[in-house]
């Protein structure tokens, strides 16, 4: 699903980052659901927030019922989000499913910085692809899907070939943990990174302590930090897959 809304002229925002967005105004789904920002769009002066999102529950099948002039209760851009360095000729986004989204406005500022992109994009099939066009706005984008209906047949990792990785700068990752784990695999001490990660959240501020994850702190040892606040980008070597 895709949703716009109108934002404030003074909005800071990162690619990377977070909108907690409460689905209802009554006592029922009190939880927000973290949505990843998406897109920003400017137009005839006027400001619009983009984010794409699966319908997975109650709670965002409410928001999914929306409708022109509806107001929403949100917090945020929330969180820490994809930093970009100058100077980066060669940038790989990599995103998986739902972590898709949050790629779209990063491979724009990457892109006005003057960075070539290569995304690198996988699904179940293909009808959870998403966002494919809108990536191609901003360089090659790559394909993989479970069952071979579009692109590749396999995982985003089969994209990664010796010719690819030999030419980047950074990467940028975002979905599910499995895919997450497998690329630091892949490019552990080739290319530097960071990995967004995918938790469930309460709070979305960093009080409820519900989305801690593991991650090597700067003394070497491992302990814990909170995706909400601390993430949900990492640099990868930091994250600790269990």
């Amino acid at each position: 699903m895709w949703l716009a809304f109108e934002a404030p002229e003074e909005l800071t925002y990162t690619p990377g980052q977070f909108l907690h967005i409460r689905v209802t105004e009554g006592n029922d789904h009190l939880l927000r659901r973290p949505i990843s920002l998406c897109e920003v769009r400017e137009s005839d002066g006027r400001r619009a927030v983009g984010i794409a999102y699966r319908i997975s529950g109650k709670g965002t099948k409410r928001l999914a019922e929306k409708k022109v002039g509806d107001t929403l209760d949100i917090l945020g851009p929330l969180g820490t989000g994809f930093p970009l360095h100058d100077g980066d000729q060669h940038a790989l986004l990599v995103g998986g499913g739902i972590g898709v989204p949050p790629m779209v406005e990063l491979a724009k500022q990457l892109t006005a910085q003057g960075t070539k992109v290569t995304s690198i994009v996988g699904f179940q099939s293909r009808l959870h692809a998403i966002l494919i066009d809108e990536l191609h706005q901003y360089g090659e984008v790559l394909v993989a899907t479970n069952d071979g209906s579009l692109g590749l047949t396999g995982f985003v990792t089969d994209h990664m070939t010796d010719e690819l990785l030999g030419t980047l700068d950074r990467f940028y990752a975002c979905g599910p943990t499995p895919m997450l784990h497998a690329v630091q695999r892949k490019l552990d001490g080739r290319v530097p990174g960071y990995l967004s990660l995918e938790e469930r959240m309460g709070c979305g501020i960093g009080a409820c302590m519900a989305c801690v994850t593991s991650c090597r702190l700067a003394d070497g040892s491992v302990g814990y930090k909170k995706v909400c606040k601390d993430g949900p980008v990492f640099p990868a070597p930091k994250v600790v897959f269990e």
